[in-house]
């Protein structure tokens, strides 16, 4: 029983990343407290007394893989949420220069418009201020 309690102890959880560093530190701080404690108190114990503590670190390690998993789906759901707000911003952005392009547009054709009366009025101008000149 000794050695399970031993061997529990000094089981680490591998990351394949340094992003997820964070979690690892917490699995080491945990299990190298377990086992700074387990060295100092190699004391002969009672099945029981070994019993409690191979419990103690089971919850420990539980506990450890618990916030591990906790700080990973967080981490995951802020860079779905980042993804989210990512693309609405860019649907956002994409919306208003479509309008600001129609308005561009709109504008281009009233001055071509505007052009157009202007040089009729023109025209109907000179004639009425020359009536003398033949069409």
């Amino acid at each position: 029983m000794e050695e399970e309690a031993g061997n529990g102890g000094s089981r680490k959880r591998m990351k394949p990343s340094d992003e997820e560093e964070k979690g690892d530190s917490i699995n080491r701080m945990g299990l190298d407290a377990v086992e700074n404690e387990e060295t100092e108190t190699k004391l002969v114990a009672s099945d029981e007394m070994e019993l409690n503590i191979a419990q103690i670190l089971d919850k420990i390690e539980s506990f450890t893989q618990t916030v591990s998993n906790l700080l990973d789906t967080g981490k995951t759901m802020f860079k779905e949420l980042s993804n989210e707000f990512e693309e609405r911003m860019i649907m956002i952005h994409k919306e208003y220069v479509e309008k600001w392009q129609e308005e561009i547009k709109e504008l281009r054709l009233l001055d071509a418009s505007n052009e157009e009366t202007t040089s009729l009025l023109h025209n109907a101008r000179f004639l009425i201020q020359n009536p003398n000149i033949e069409p």
